[in-house]
């Protein structure tokens, strides 16, 4: 079968799975099944269908399932002790309450690292419309600071399993892609603030009213340095290991076996876990039932679908066509920039983060070497770059954009306007770091 036609296939695979999520609302994992199971009979030799998908959904599976679930945990235990909720006041005490949009956004961001953004929202959505009141700033400008924080980190950095995955794909250290990731989602989530109070401006948009806020009491909170352990303890064990491993290739410094099994983001995050358990005032093993089944609840979904895109990943990589579009690419100079493409288009069309940065990673990953991104940091910057892509644009086809409108009591047109608008901004102002990033080490 020649390229051409492999490719032509590959792209209507890509086109039927926008199709059937979008346009007939079909679940992603049927979706990505039928189209993987239909790519594959028509490009690949019949000997090696089964194991070629066998093998792409049990990868994903392998390298990313422990991480999705201990995030889970983590995420459902601060919701239901109430550590979210610490972690807002004292930021907010710190903020003062005419900074609250500020406070909002911090608070989102930090607690977005182990929470997916719309479970994070959610949760979060009673500050939101409870600072708006008390600080009188618009509500359409405090749910968008709290809703793009969230996202933020959500398309760029691990236990979010499109960055999990799309990691796994391409190979890059997961450790270095929590730190570079963080340091450019701050950039990405400060310009989504200014513009979203921008846009937020003028008496049109009046903050939350009173009787809608959420009053929270603090008494049964739990301390606000016991909140932010879960968290911070992780990242740092990881960033620790990360850090020697730069230092120390070969691993044989003592600090480097002292934290060889502590800075793994199986183990690190298997700690937070542990540190969350005493956020639970009621320790009884009913309690702690309660916890863990609704985080696998939340994670199972999340495992099978982002498996799925594993699997469909496996196949596209498995025609080849990617080389064959690589080689194409090879002399145009642009790079980085193709990654960034390729998950727009597959963001704004079919409206997952998630699916559009597993796809991007697949079609891209044989690319990377005729694209000159086959080193370490081409790999890292590659990962980031799709997922700048994937912020674009989060709109109607987005579960994430319902949330914010629904949880936030904003019509459609005005989340529209404010926060979708920040998506595209916060998603062009992280891809301009990369790509000024990549001009200086590759």
């Amino acid at each position: 079968m020649s390229v051409l036609l492999k490719s032509s296939l590959v792209g209507i695979s890509i086109i039927a799975i926008i199709v059937l999520t979008s346009r007939l609302k079909l679940k992603a994992f049927i979706a990505l099944f039928l189209v993987s199971i239909f790519l594959a009979f028509t490009t690949l030799p019949p000997n090696v269908i089964v194991s070629t998908i066998k093998e792409g959904f049990g990868n994903t599976m392998a390298s990313i399932g422990f991480l999705i679930i201990l995030g889970a945990i983590i995420g459902i235990t601060l919701d239901k002790t109430g550590g979210t909720i610490s972690i807002a006041n004292y930021i907010l005490s710190k903020t003062g309450e005419n900074n609250s949009a500020l406070a909002l956004g911090i608070t989102g961001f930090i607690t977005g690292l182990p929470i997916f953004c719309d479970s994070g929202f959610i949760i979060l959505s009673g500050l939101a419309k409870s600072f708006s009141a008390k600080s009188k700033i618009s509500m359409p400008f405090m749910a968008t600071v709290l809703a793009s924080s969230l996202y933020s980190v959500h398309c760029l950095i691990p236990p979010h399993p499109g960055a999990l995955a799309a990691a796994g794909v391409i190979k890059v250290n997961i450790g270095y892609l929590i730190i570079i990731g963080i340091i450019f989602a701050i950039p990405g989530a400060l310009a989504a603030f200014f513009w979203s109070k921008m846009m937020s401006a003028g008496k049109d948009y009046a903050p939350a009213s009173t009787n809608e806020t959420v009053r929270i009491s603090k008494t049964d909170l739990p301390s606000t340095v016991m909140s932010f352990l879960p968290i911070v303890v992780p990242l740092l064990l990881i960033t620790i290991k990360s850090l020697l491993n730069l230092l120390d290739k070969g691993g044989q410094t003592v600090l480097s076996k002292i934290f060889f099994f502590p800075g793994d983001p199986i183990f690190a995050l298997s700690i937070g876990v542990i540190l969350a358990m005493f956020l639970i005032k009621n320790k009884t093993i009913e309690s702690m039932n309660s916890i863990f089944e609704i985080a696998i609840e939340k994670a199972g979904p999340i495992l099978i679908v982002t498996a799925a895109g594993g699997m469909f990943g496996m196949v596209i990589k498995s025609t080849g066509t990617g080389e064959a579009v690589g080689k194409i690419l090879a002399g145009t100079n642009i790079g980085i920039i193709v990654p960034f493409l390729i998950a727009v288009i597959m963001k704004t069309a079919q409206g997952s983060s998630t699916v559009a940065i597993i796809t991007t990673a697949s079609f891209i990953s044989p690319m990377l070497s005729l694209l000159g991104l086959d080193s370490e940091w081409g790999r890292l910057l590659t990962m980031l770059a799709m997922g700048a892509g994937s912020m674009i644009v989060s709109h109607a086809n987005d579960s994430y954009f319902w949330v914010i409108s629904n949880f936030s009591d904003i019509d459609p047109s005005t989340t529209l306007k404010v926060y979708s608008t920040s998506t595209i901004v916060m998603g062009i102002v992280v891809f301009a770091c990369v790509w000024v990033t990549s001009l200086i080490v590759l």
